[in-house]
């Protein structure tokens, strides 16, 4: 690149484009949703809650966020940002709505972030000294990470993409082996399916369930996030949003199945209840064996270490796109001359994440308990949150702002059904947040009003700003590929 090319593309502001296609996006989501991770840390919740029934409650989730995505994805053909949720609010709702949507954002991204650090280095140290008998505080581990992390950041998106990409094979695979030992055995008792069967999964149970389940989608939003960077967005993010969300569900539904078959469909909500920490390791070790329980818990290593570097990339782009509105300071809308990364927004988030991760650890807050059940839950409610403004900001915009590619399916009734059960997602995080985050009382369980707060700040910000809007992407008509010297937010 010459050097007049590099100031043009630091002064505009311009991500790296044609850089990622279909197959990295959905790196970028499934890695943000941590199979692996979810498996071993949700399942067990939403077993002890509804029984043999909680594969179902995946599936209900998954059909949820698959209603989301319909109207999601058609809104997509319209508007392309790395401001994500924040520009289909602002395009759907206004100005203020965009405000609103850019605060949770970064309170919601920043608080999972955090928390991924802690949840990181607390695995890590005990893993690491179950298998080699080496010593290290959790503190090490998750400053190592960090290093890393805003290394990944700082370059350009394809590395981060490829590093995503064999880290989620990896822990993809171990789960499809652990699924194909189980059925081939037949389970604890036979191949059945009870797990899907009415009366097990709509009893007792099923409201927790479903809260655990949908909390393990979160972070699909990437599939908009990076279209300034995907070859031909208008298709890609589309696409990448429906493989995405369809992958995920379908795997954590036979993920789930297969977990249910191996403990039985008598015994799995005791044993869930019992022993939650070791419900998973113990059936791989029985259907498997002993190896495929250490390479899961590596994996589970690397796969914390893959939701890192989603979750930094989005809210880097996040901050980059309002640096680049001049909604926050407008050094963070440049990008690196060479790569073409958001590569002072990445700085931002490292350092704002080391403070608050240095905070966390000079007070003694433990890793798992304090550090990560909390901050998750505030992010899981805001996200949740979010996701839910944004199907009704489909609607709005279809109905109101461009009535004429109004389509019934994907233009009201898709949003408004997927609207309603992410609602009563976000419903249930704060009802059952005791059991979301662990927290029973005192200043934690106040934790749920950081969301209120966020979108009290988002309505000052918009008052007291000077800027039109949050992101200056503004909702087009389809039109063919942008050329090389067009931006998405520039091309109205």
């Amino acid at each position: 690149m010459s050097s007049s090319a590099s100031v043009t593309a630091e002064t505009a502001g311009a991500l790296k484009r044609n850089a990622v296609g279909v197959p990295g996006i959905v790196f970028f989501v499934v890695s943000a949703a941590a199979p692996l991770a979810a498996a071993l840390g949700a399942s067990p919740v939403a077993f002890a809650a509804l029984g043999p029934g909680a594969p179902g409650a995946y599936i209900i989730a998954g059909l949820v966020l698959i209603l989301f995505a319909v109207g999601y994805a058609a809104m997509s053909r319209f508007v392309t940002s790395t401001a994500g949720f924040a520009a289909y609010l602002d395009s759907g709702f206004g100005r203020i709505a965009g405000f609103i949507g850019a605060a949770l954002a970064l309170l919601s991204y920043t608080c999972m972030l955090i928390a991924l650090y802690g949840i990181l280095g607390f695995f890590t140290s005990a893993i690491v000294a179950d298998l080699t008998g080496l010593q290290l505080d959790w503190k090490i581990w998750s400053l190592m990470a960090w290093a890393g992390v805003a290394i990944l950041g700082y370059m350009e998106i394809n590395l981060s993409a490829k590093v995503l990409g064999v880290l989620m094979i990896g822990e993809v695979l171990i789960l499809a082996v652990f699924d194909v030992g189980v059925l081939s055995q037949g389970g604890a008792s036979g191949i059945n399916f009870d797990a899907f069967q009415p009366s097990n999964v709509f009893s007792d149970g099923l409201g927790v369930a479903l809260l655990f389940a949908a909390s393990c989608f979160v972070g699909f939003e990437a599939t908009a996030i990076y279209g300034e960077e995907a070859k031909d967005p208008r298709r890609t993010v589309p696409r990448a949003t429906y493989a995405a969300v369809t992958l995920i569900a379908v795997f954590y539904a036979v993920s789930t199945w297969a977990i249910g078959l191996a403990h039985g469909t008598d015994a799995v909500q005791t044993a869930a209840a019992e022993d939650p920490g070791n419900f998973v390791f113990a059936v791989t070790t029985q259907y498997v064996g002993q190896w495929a329980t250490v390479l899961m818990n590596v994996l589970l290593v690397t796969s914390s270490f893959a939701v890192l570097v989603a979750f930094h990339n989005t809210l880097s782009r996040y901050k980059f796109a309002l640096g680049r509105a001049g909604a926050l300071p407008r050094s963070l809308g440049r990008s690196h001359p060479r790569w073409q990364s958001p590569h002072r927004a990445s700085l931002a988030v490292s350092a704002i994440s080391i403070v608050i991760l240095g905070l966390f650890m000079l007070a003694g807050a433990d890793p798992f308990a304090q550090l990560y059940a909390w901050l998750i839950g505030v992010g899981t409610l805001g996200v949740l949150v979010m996701q839910a403004a944004t199907s009704f900001a489909v609607l709005v915009f279809f109905l109101r702002r461009n009535r004429s590619e109004l389509q019934l399916w994907s233009g009201v009734i898709a949003p408004i059904l997927g609207g309603t059960g992410l609602a009563g997602a976000a419903f249930l995080a704060v009802m059952n947040w005791d059991l979301l985050t662990g927290a029973t009382e005192g200043l934690p369980t106040l934790l749920p009003w950081l969301v209120a707060l966020a979108v009290l700040a988002g309505v000052l910000w918009a008052k007291f700003s000077k800027i039109e809007s949050v992101t200056k992407a503004r909702p087009t008509r389809p039109t063919a590929p942008l050329t090389a010297s067009e931006t998405p937010e520039t091309k109205n």
